[in-house]
Order: structure tokens, then sequence, then C-alpha cells
């Protein structure tokens, strides 16, 4: 590894280097600062920038390090967050120009555990208006680096650009109906959405409370497995918050699949799919296959291709209820899509609520049934890659081409079970950009599928292809 293809460096790779004293943290930091300021002005991932904090953290890394108090893997490594999460004396926006001005006076629990694990924040990361699907016309939309004119994802569009474009060696994203896992796809990276309460909300401008997820985005799963393992944990301060103790996500991370129950649902998974990507995973079942997992052939539970209905009337319905004090009161400072969601949700009836409810509870039960009997089940991670032939700024009318595009059914299920999910590239499309797949596990069972992941990236090399950036 050069110093001229650093920034495309592991998370693993970098940490190992800092721990030798091979490489300062300053050093490292100054240099994905500059990179940032050079390309970002085309990628715009970033919304803030905060190189004095970067760097003064920086030099407390290297002087701790040099005093002999090394913190652990994400010892000053340069990290960033989506502009969700909240950050003393910085702003968090949100994608929101009602929260234009909205600096918090203290950082989330997920940022204060990343700081405690010695990372050093480079910025916040640009997102979809409120973490759903279209921008407010006050902000920049993330440009996805294989090819400008593809989605680079929702809603965490800025946090797969940085990583996918060595802007930093992870970002936080969260993930509420695949907010971490469309972006993974998009750009190419891997993404992990944790079980639900196993990473605190607090400190988190919320979409649905009841669905949403804070998770990592980075270029391998090794990666992942750290980022997720320093910010996760019961918190006090969330009341979701699990009081299970959080998984030894290294500890059978290179124990192979041998043994491995890996399901699919092929009628399912395939139903409207780009056939490369069909391709694609086939082609991993095959290597997973040969290192000895088991693919075994299942059934999704009912209402599983209808989940987009339920998914909808939720999650608009707490949406609206989280932006209670400035929606309609201020309705002119929303953009057109995310305007338009939270009139939908002020909508929704109490009966309608109950009946997608009902809904989610019995999809619920089949799916945990059905993941009971896997150690992963396998489907596309939302799709394949999607040409910008929509308006990012537009109306609920005009963003129908990118809803007909992207395939949330294979998303929403494991925000409304609140189980695990794993993101990652499978192959490539003739446009010259990513293919991705997803594991979906048990609860808890974000070790297994890092295990399977794992395996899956030393026997291929999807996850080390980089963009033209």
């Amino acid at each position: 590894m050069t110093s001229n293809d650093l920034h495309y460096a592991t998370l693993v790779e970098v940490a190992d280097r800092i721990q030798q004293g091979d490489l300062s943290s300053v050093a490292l930091t100054a240099a994905l600062l500059a990179r940032i300021e050079a390309l970002d002005p085309s990628l715009k991932s970033y919304a803030t920038v905060t190189a004095d904090r970067a760097l003064a953290a920086a030099r407390r890394a290297d002087e701790e390090l040099a005093a002999g108090q090394y913190r652990g893997p994400l010892h000053g490594v340069p990290v960033a967050v989506k502009d969700l999460c909240y950050t003393a004396g910085i702003p968090t926006m949100g994608g929101l120009q009602v929260l234009r001005d909205h600096v918090p006076d203290f950082d989330g629990t997920a940022v204060a555990r990343l700081d405690s694990a010695g990372a050093v924040l480079l910025g916040k990361i640009n997102l979809t208006e409120g973490a759903m699907a279209g921008y407010n016309p006050r902000f920049d939309v993330p440009v996805n680096p294989w090819r400008a004119d593809y989605w680079s994802g929702a809603s965490s569009s800025g946090s797969g650009v940085s990583v996918a474009a060595g802007l930093c060696f992870s970002a936080l994203g969260t993930d509420t109906g695949g907010s971490i896992r469309f972006p993974a796809m998009a750009n190419g990276v891997v993404g992990l959405k944790p079980t639900y309460g196993l990473v605190s909300r607090h400190g988190l401008l919320g979409l649905a409370d009841s669905m949403d997820h804070l998770g990592p985005l980075t270029r391998c799963t090794e990666d992942a497995a750290i980022v997720l393992q320093a910010i996760a944990g019961h918190d006090p301060h969330d009341p979701t918050s699990l009081s299970e103790p959080v998984p030894d996500l290294r500890g059978e991370l290179r124990d192979g699949v041998a043994g491995l129950r890996i399901g699919i649902d092929r009628q399912f998974a395939n139903e409207g799919t780009d056939p490369g990507l069909v391709a694609a995973i086939e082609e991993a079942l095959t290597t997973l296959a040969g290192l000895g997992a088991d693919i075994v052939d299942v059934q999704m539970p009912a209402g599983s291709s209808d989940s987009r209905e339920c998914w909808f009337a939720i999650c608009a319905t707490e949406a609206a209820r989280i932006h209670a004090a400035t929606y309609p009161a201020r309705a002119e400072e929303y953009g057109p899509y995310f305007g338009g969601f939270l009139a939908f949700g002020r909508a929704v009836t109490e009966a309608e609520l109950a009946a997608a409810t009902a809904a989610r509870e019995a999809f619920n039960v089949g799916f945990h049934a059905l993941l009971e009997g896997l150690d992963a089940l396998v489907m596309p991670a939302g799709g394949h890659p999607i040409p910008i032939n929509f308006d990012p700024y537009g109306d609920p009318d005009a963003m129908l081409p990118l809803f007909e595009g992207v395939q949330m059914q294979f998303t929403i299920p494991a925000d409304l079970s609140g189980t695990p999910a794993l993101t990652l590239p499978c192959g490539q499309a003739g446009a010259g950009i990513p293919y991705s797949l997803q594991f979906v596990g048990r609860r808890l069972s974000e070790a297994r599928l890092c295990r399977i992941g794992q395996a899956y990236e030393e026997a291929t090399r999807w996850h080390a292809l980089r963009p033209p950036v």
C-alpha cells in the first residue's frame, strides 16, 4: 500500500500501521482532509468538514500511542458520521432546511463511543431530507463515484459515496427501510445494519422510532465488525436499547462457512430482478457451496412481496409524529418529497395504522421462524444499479421512477423485524458499477453474518474494486 493509494486501504490496514508506529494519525488525517478538499466539491458527500476537530483528535491519538496508551483498532483512524448523528458544537441538520441552525450541545451515544475508541471525526455526511428518499433543494445530492449518472443510494447516500471514494475509512449510516444497504449497493461498499436496539439511537434525528437502525459502511467486512463492536451496547438513555451482551463480532470471523445453512427463495429473489444480478448471486452461492456451506431452498413468509404497504403507513405516521413541531407549521421549508411524505403520514387513520401494525406482526412471526432454521438468508441488497432518470429534488410523482426501480421488498423485511443484514459487493454490471447481495440473519447474529462475509471476501475480490476517482 503506497502513499498514493493509502486512502483506499481498509480500516484494518491503516489501524495496523498506526499501532506499529509506521503511520501517524496526523499524517493520515491530513491526507484525507486534502483528498476531501480536492474531490468532494464534485462528489458532495460531506455536509460539514470538521478539520480542526479532526487534527486535534489525531494529535491526541499520536500522543497517546507514544505514551503506550492504545485504545484499539479505531485508534487514530479517520471516520465520518451521517448528519443525523448529534455532534457537540457542530451542526446536525439531517438534510432539513428547518434544522439548518440546529447545533447540539452533546455528542450522540454512537459518536461518543467512536471518540472513546480513539477514532478521528472528519465531518458530517450528506443525506436525503429527513432520511427518506428525496432531497431538500437547499442541500447537495451526493454523486456516485463510479458513474455520476447513477443513483448513489438513499438515505445514507453521502456515507456510501465517502467510503467508496476514499474520503474516510468508515461512515455511520442509518437504515429504516434500506438506507444503509441501498448506498452500500449503489457505491460498492459493505453495509452492516445491526439488530434493532443493538446500537443506541440516543442523539439521533429519527425517521421512524420503531425501525431506525444505526450502523457502519466500510470497505470490507472486518472493518464493519470493528466499527459495530465499538458503537454497540446497552445505553440507559435509549429505552429501546438492548440489554443483551454485544456479540464478539471478530471472534469467529475466520472460522469459514463449512456446515452453515444459507437459504434462498429464488422465486422471491429473482422476480423483477436484473438478470446480471441474479447471475452474480448464483455465482456467489456457488462460491459459498464450494467453501462447504449448505445452500438450501426456502420460502419467504406470506406478505413478503407486499411489505412495502405496511412499511409506508408505519414509517410515514412515525415520521409525522417526529416532525409535528415543524410540520405543517413550517411546511414551506420542507422539500417537495419529504413534505408530501409527512402529509401522507398525517392522513393515515388509526384503523389504517392498526391494520399495518397487524400485518407487520404477522409477517414478523413467519420471518423469524424462517430465520431460526438458517445461518443466513440471501437476497439482493435492494435491487440493481439505477440510472438517475428522476428529479431528486422532486415531489412524490417525480420520484416514481426511483421507486419503480428500487426493490424495497428486499430491504424492508429486516427493518420490520429488526433483524441484522450484511450487504457485500458480488459483481459488476455492464455500466461499470457494482452488483451487491445481502445476508440476513437471526437477532444478534451479526458475528455469524460477518463470518460469512469474511469467507466470501477471502474467496473473491469484488470488495477490493475501487471507483475511478
